[in-house]
């Protein structure tokens, strides 16, 4: 049986019971659109639309992270909001953001397709614009995520990845191995 839940925050519809093969379909179905955005956890299927206010966020968010980067002199690569899953983990995501630095970077520039399914790694940082329904923190943990720039209720947090799962903090840990600028700071790293 299907449950669902409709709350009037963005257009969101949560879906329970609902198996890998059918989370893939919708996918599939979906193409190349950037909404609706799937969430995936293990049989729990959120589906959501974001607002223009949430969309206006998330942009002011991706363009800080842009701005520091380029301030501090270092490589990033933004993904968007790719989809991101892995099957023998039944968990997948889009991000409102997302990320890569360092080493990653590397792993991913130039690729039409990241699929965590044949290893290449998650975002090193995802940017969640909070939602009251499923809780994304563990499937980004699970997934391997390392940083996560939370907003809710107009606050910003920062958490970071400590084994299974997150603890908030006042620094960004996304450093990179080596800077454009800095090739000293790269080897303290």
């Amino acid at each position: 049986m299907v449950e669902t839940l409709r709350s009037s925050v963005e257009g969101r519809v949560l879906l329970h019971n609902v198996g890998w093969s059918t989370y893939e379909l919708l996918m599939a179905e979906r193409e190349e659109r950037r909404v609706p955005r799937l969430y995936y956890d293990r049989g729990v299927l959120e589906i959501s639309s974001p607002s223009r206010k949430h969309e206006r966020v998330s942009r002011i968010i991706a363009l800080l992270v842009e701005l520091l980067a380029e301030e501090m002199g270092f490589d990033v690569d933004s993904a968007g909001s790719t989809t991101f899953k892995r099957e023998d983990l039944l968990r997948g995501f889009e991000p409102d953001e997302c990320f890569y630095f360092s080493g990653n970077i590397e792993l991913v520039r130039g690729k039409e397709d990241i699929d965590l399914d044949t290893g290449d790694p998650p975002p090193d940082l995802v940017v969640d614009i909070t939602s009251p329904s499923l809780n994304k923190l563990p499937i980004y943990a699970r997934l391997g995520v390392r940083e996560v720039w939370r907003y809710a209720d107009g606050r910003m947090e920062v958490l970071v990845l400590r084994g299974e799962g997150y603890e908030a903090t006042v620094a960004s840990s996304c450093r990179p191995l080596r800077t454009r600028h800095s090739p000293a700071l790269s080897r303290r790293a």
